[in-house]
């Protein structure tokens, strides 16, 4: 079975390089069937990895201790979704993820576009190839998944494996990963088409609509898995944060932070005719970014809980990035005259310049995350000293930054196309500005010493106030035609242009994590020595330590407090954090406790017994004001990313009318 395995990793590697050669000698030969064959070669190198992903799955199912790779991150004692997950708790097995992964986009692409541009498919094809190529190298010679447990020249195994990382033995460590490497892997889909575009002097823009449209769909996948791992933080390290600017966190935020610029850019290529190097640019960063994340993860240069140990694969992966980048570079530079903007920015008081702006402080933002988590390596590599960057630098830099473009992502909707005039701006402005104010004072009436923490409520109020009357302006219109009431013609709204008012939504989902950051500045802890019969308070709640047990099972041992929680005079909830110490690897783990509502979620985490009194347990406690509105502005953002990928029926209506244009047909439905 191993031995299938392997073979079909090889194989799959030499179908990718034939892949790759066969496309380029088509497309350059104008030879039809090379084009065809080197497509299908995809195809093959899918069902081959899916072979090879399956016999490690079902070896870390079984428990088939021959594996090395099984024996090294799964045990007997793991639930079966653990052992599942074990397919990406380790270097060999996370690889082979990502290259199934990017075999399976592969495919998707080629299936979805076979009948559409003909002429740059090919390079498409080669593209996603090559990086196939660099992947399957590390999966068939650097880090195969396939090793077995020998001794002398036979294959042996033993009796039970290491098991997985226990900070990983958790229910979101079961989506986060794949959810965060289908955002990672599927960056790269624009970014063939972006580069096949250049190769072949596509006309037009026609390309920019799929590319936008996976751009979107890649990061729906990256801002689930950020935030995924937020809750995980959250609910497992026994800290109480989301975010603790860690420099694999930083990993997956940087090419999130490029993308989020490009969705909004594109905008103005495909309206406008600008930006198209800028685009560029923004869209090569972004996967250039993902390789140099998943770099950053598995070369070992950083520490973090969420890294791998050290490796020899950072040299790999920057050889990659390297011949890459310059590719890139010269291609772009030798088609500059090609990417000419068709329009000039008129009027700094204009739509145009805030989504200029915006792109510029998320760039601002890139930097100054990437300075900040590559500064200790820096340091090191140059003075042989590591200086370490804190989240204090990081909150100084980019709380200012997010409260911007906050501010900006309600001033877009409110400024015109071309240009706005001062008049136009007062009216417009009126009722955002008042709704910041009140909002603010409200912040500083309810007790607010925070100039961040007010800010962002007022900012939040002001967005708030601006989508609304974008929804309220164009439902009230149609509802007035058609005798609808303003819900359903909301829902036609939103239904006409998808795009822009799924949009919306999306910024309201972001407006309501930011309401949720901003009850950060809030926060109150406490940690305290307790045994049976103990009481302790903090600010309005007062706890009573009900009960202190122990016990076993197969896979750990365990402590657990049990501890009443009181609210002036009246039980609101038991609460019963838990210590683990997991029987293979020993190491303690928090089961943290919580008592989560829409004001403020009350946080218990047992630390531990005390290691000056006996027989009395550590329980730290945490009052977090508003954190479940991050999560509940993560749905929000979900949905409208979802409502951005149905068709609208402007696009309906275009594909239906050739040669209306898209943008035409938006124009006409929305009056």
């Amino acid at each position: 079975m191993e031995t299938l395995g392997a073979l079909a990793i090889l194989v799959a590697f030499c179908l990718a390089i034939y892949s790759v050669v066969a496309s380029v000698a088509g497309a350059v030969a104008k030879r039809p069937y090379l084009t065809v064959s080197g497509q299908r070669a995809v195809y093959g190198i899918f069902i081959l990895l899916t072979v090879a992903s399956g016999i490690l799955v079902y070896a870390l199912m079984v428990s088939d201790f021959r594996f090395a790779y099984v024996a090294a991150r799964s045990n007997r004692a793991m639930p079966a979704v653990y052992k599942f997950a074990a397919w990406w708790g380790g270097q060999e097995g996370s690889l082979l993820l990502w290259s199934w992964l990017l075999s399976l986009y592969s495919a998707v692409v080629l299936i979805t576009n076979r009948r559409k541009f003909r002429d740059m498919m090919p390079w498409v094809t080669a593209i996603l190839m090559s990086t196939q190529i660099f992947f399957l190298t590390l999966n068939a010679f650097v880090e195969p998944p396939f090793q077995m447990l020998a001794v002398g020249r036979g294959i042996t195994a033993v009796q039970d494996g290491q098991g997985l990382n226990p900070l990983l033995q958790y229910w979101t460590m079961a989506i986060h990963p794949p959810t965060l490497y289908l955002g990672y892997v599927g960056f790269i889909v624009p970014f063939a088409f972006a580069i096949a575009s250049l190769i072949t002097k596509q006309p037009g823009d026609a390309w920019i609509a799929t590319t936008r449209r996976w751009s979107l769909i890649t990061w729906g996948f990256q801002s689930m898995g950020i935030l995924l791992g937020a809750g995980w933080a959250y609910a497992v390290l026994g800290w109480g944060g989301y975010w603790g600017w860690d420099p694999v966190e930083n990993a997956s935020l940087l090419p999130w932070l490029t993308a989020t610029a490009f969705l909004h850019s594109v905008m103005m290529q495909e309206k406008k005719g600008m930006m198209k190097v800028w685009n560029m640019v923004l869209v090569s960063a972004t996967f250039f970014l993902c390789i140099f994340g998943t770099f950053l993860t598995r070369s070992g240069i950083v520490s973090s809980v969420h890294a791998f140990a050290q490796s020899s694969l950072g040299t790999w992966f920057l050889g990659f990035l390297a011949i890459a980048i310059t590719l890139t570079v010269i291609l772009i530079v030798r088609r500059l005259d090609y990417l000419k903007s068709e329009t000039q920015l008129e009027s700094v008081l204009s739509r145009e310049s805030s989504f200029l702006f915006n792109n510029l402080i998320l760039l601002a933002s890139t930097f100054a995350v990437l300075w900040g988590t590559m500064f200790p390596v820096l340091t090191e590599y140059v003075m042989g000293e590591k200086i370490t960057v804190g989240a204090p630098f990081f909150n100084k830099v980019n709380i200012p930054i997010g409260l911007f473009l906050l501010l900006l992502t309600g001033v877009g909707p409110l400024i015109a196309w071309r240009r706005s005039s001062w008049d136009s701006l007062k009216r417009a402005f009126r009722w955002p500005a008042i709704m910041f104010v009140v909002a603010a004072a409200a912040s500083i009436a309810m007790g607010s010493r925070s100039f961040y923490a007010t800010i962002c409520l007022g900012l939040c109020a002001f967005v708030t106030t601006t989508i609304l009357m974008e929804f309220y302006k164009g439902s009230r219109a149609i509802a007035g035609k058609s005798e609808m009431n303003l819900v359903r013609a909301a829902i036609e709204l939103t239904h006409r242009n998808t795009r822009r008012y799924g949009g919306y939504l999306v910024h309201m989902g972001i407006v309501i994590m930011f309401i949720g950051f901003s009850g950060a500045a809030f926060n109150k802890d406490t940690t305290r020595e307790v045994t049976i019969g103990d009481r302790f308070t903090m600010g309005p709640y007062e706890f009573h330590v009900d009960k202190i047990s122990d016990g076993d099972n197969p896979n750990y041992t365990w402590q657990r407090a049990e501890i009443g929680v009181y609210k002036n005079g009246q039980f609101l909830q038991e609460l019963k954090p838990e210590r683990r110490v997991y029987l293979v690897t020993e190491q303690p783990t928090s089961e943290v406790s919580i008592r989560r509502r829409l004001n403020e979620d009350v946080y218990l985490n047992f630390a531990g017994m005390s290691q000056t009194e006996e027989n009395k347990a550590v329980i730290q406690a945490y009052i977090f004001p508003l954190v479940s509105w991050i999560w509940l502005g993560f749905g929000v953002l979900m949905m409208g990313t979802a409502v951005c990928l149905v068709p609208s029926k402007a696009r309906i209506l275009a594909s239906k009318a050739e040669p209306v244009s898209e943008f035409a047909a938006e124009k006409v439905l929305a009056g």
